[in-house]
């Protein structure tokens, strides 16, 4: 029972599974845990899923130092944590169901032979096996911190590599955060207290992704939330983890500490970033019901797609409007379009060339759409480009 996990002593020892661990404390310490990428390892009846070792030991497959951070910090904070064991190469944990990098193909370059054909009924089979198991124990905690009568804010560890694909990321930690920004503002701003840190607001990546863990279990309940992404080089040794969650921990008791920190964190009952989810009217505290529908994850996509090929259409149509001026007024392109198009084609394990990508987007060779439709660039569009960028 969770209870003879869960308790308010001293010692802390594991609750193993074998899909996750609970670190064990105090359901009154008002702050949950969560390590969804936690380690590397696979169940021996997948092998290394077709991979040579070295790339188990990559960002593709767990996120180093994050597992550290979170034991580390369950200490100093006398609260409870869940950490999974297996790779998010198997199934990814901070994914959605239906989202179709739950299981991927191939990731960063590396193709995954062992994901490579998967079918639907293997699909439901590890998220039966892996998937469920760690989300039915977070939600089991998170009901017993309630009932104790200490409402918890969700507190997610993850790290990011410092190179990604030749860019030196600048950033030693983000925070992400969807649209509920009681914690995640307060967390923001007490980091970047230190004039050493350079710390991403939503970087570097977007916190809003529907179906993710936060989503799933802080989100939809209404709880006080953030994620953190620490840089994966500052957290390599167990000197670097330590350094952090010490940082962590004592930036997240001083914001629960505040005197209004019961009102802010928990008084509002449900919102976040679904459609049909409450929003907050922060002038007096209260939540009102949006009065829209319900949107499940698979008509999202469906409805996302519409309007993507709305927006390609509305594009074809407007030959007017130059790549240059979009560039200017928006920071993107058709041919920011066509890359991402090509990008999301090969995390689904799809190669498309840059011409065939552009081709979608532009409706035709994207040179016959030059010699048709592309003016001289005015001299006022190139200062206006150097300006923006």
């Amino acid at each position: 029972m969770l209870h003879t996990i869960l308790s308010d002593s001293e010692a802390k020892p594991l609750a193993e599974n074998p899909v996750f661990s609970i670190i064990r404390g105090s359901l009154s310490s008002g702050v949950l845990l969560l390590c969804d990428h936690a380690e590397n390892t696979l169940p021996p009846e997948y092998g290394t899923l077709g991979l040579p070792p070295e790339q188990l030991e990559r960002h593709i497959a767990y996120d180093p130092g994050a597992a550290g951070i979170t034991r580390y910090m369950a200490g100093l904070l006398n609260a409870p944590a869940v950490l999974t064991h297996y790779s998010r190469l198997l199934i990814d944990p901070n994914r959605g169901e239906s989202d179709p990098t739950l299981i991927m193909r191939i990731s960063d370059g590396a193709v995954v032979p062992g994901n490579a054909k998967i079918d639907r009924a293997e699909i439901q089979r590890r998220i039966d096996r892996f998937y469920t198991p760690y989300h039915d124990a977070i939600d089991r905690i998170i009901d017993s911190m309630i009932a104790a009568g200490k409402t918890p804010v969700i507190f997610s560890i993850h790290s990011f590599t410092e190179n990604w694909r030749g860019w030196l990321r600048p950033w030693q930690a983000g925070v992400l955060w969807d649209r509920d920004p009681r914690l995640a503002r307060p967390f923001i701003d007490a980091l970047r207290r230190d004039p050493n840190l350079t710390v991403g607001d939503n970087e570097p990546y977007a916190g809003a992704l529907p179906g993710d863990c936060v989503n799933k279990h802080a989100t939809k309940r209404g709880l006080a939330n953030a994620l953190i992404e620490v840089r994966q080089d500052l957290i390599r040794d167990e000197a670097g983890q330590v350094e952090w969650a010490e940082l962590l921990a004592a930036n997240l008791q001083e914001i629960l500490s505040r005197s209004d920190a019961s009102l802010t964190f928990h008084n509002v009952r449900h919102y976040g970033s679904g459609i049909g989810e409450t929003a907050p009217d922060h002038s007096n505290g209260m939540d009102h019901q949006m009065g829209q529908p319900e949107i499940d994850q698979d008509l999202s996509a469906e409805l996302e797609a519409a309007v993507f090929r709305r927006l390609v259409g509305h594009l074809r149509n407007r030959t007017d409007v130059q790549n240059i001026d979009m560039m200017n007024l928006a920071g993107f392109c058709r041919n920011c379009l066509s890359n991402w198009y090509q990008e999301a084609a090969r995390e689904k394990g799809v190669e498309l060339s840059k011409d065939q990508a552009r081709e979608i987007v532009y409706g035709m060779p994207y040179e016959e759409w030059k010699a048709k439709h592309q003016g001289e660039a005015t001299p006022e569009q190139m200062q206006g480009f150097k300006n923006a960028h």
